[in-house]
């Protein structure tokens, strides 16, 4: 039987990312300034993470208006969502120790 952590998905594994999913994963929509303070990263560290979960189908990004005042929201797509559960679920089992036989 090989080790969970091996399923892990690299994708999301990054620190960031992994914060990335979980405020995105409690919510429909998030605003890029809002995930951005709650995160504690700059605008183009965001964005270069978000780029990469958004390649990847994992998150939705929605550029509009507030006012004239330009706005983008982030959204976790249905594949994300999946992507976020088997990671949290592989996540228990290693720290549970239930992968053990």
């Amino acid at each position: 039987m090989s080790h969970p952590r091996h399923a892990l998905d690299e994708i999301i594994h990054a620190p960031v990312r992994l914060s990335i999913m979980a405020m995105l994963a409690a919510a429909e929509t998030v605003e890029f300034g809002f995930l951005r303070d709650a995160v504690e990263v700059s605008d183009s560290l965001l964005s270069k993470h978000v780029s990469t979960l958004e390649k990847a189908g994992y998150v939705l990004v929605t550029k509009g208006f507030v006012g004239k005042r330009p706005r983008t929201w982030l959204a976790l797509t249905d594949e994300g969502r999946g992507a976020f559960r088997d990671y949290t679920s592989i996540l228990r089992q290693i720290t549970e120790g239930s992968h053990r036989t």
